[in-house]
């Protein structure tokens, strides 16, 4: 979560936003914002992409066994 909390942060200031105007573009309440750049782990997946999208980028569940595929 950390790497995820860096990179939204960074991501945000890039753009010169405040943690209030990233939410209200994002379409997120100011307490999701501050979640994911606080590295909270219980996060809502739908929540998370919806400010991530702002980046033209997205989380998905990626189950173990695809993993161990790529990497063999």
């Amino acid at each position: 979560m950390k790497q995820l909390a860096d990179f939204v942060k960074q991501r945000r200031k890039e753009v010169n936003l405040t943690q209030e105007e990233f939410a209200e573009r994002a379409g997120v309440a100011l307490t999701v914002v501050r979640k994911i750049e606080q590295g909270k782990t219980n996060m809502n997946l739908d929540k998370v992409n919806t400010v991530l999208r702002m980046f033209g980028h997205e989380l998905a569940p990626v189950n173990s066994k695809d993993l161990s595929i790529q990497d063999g």
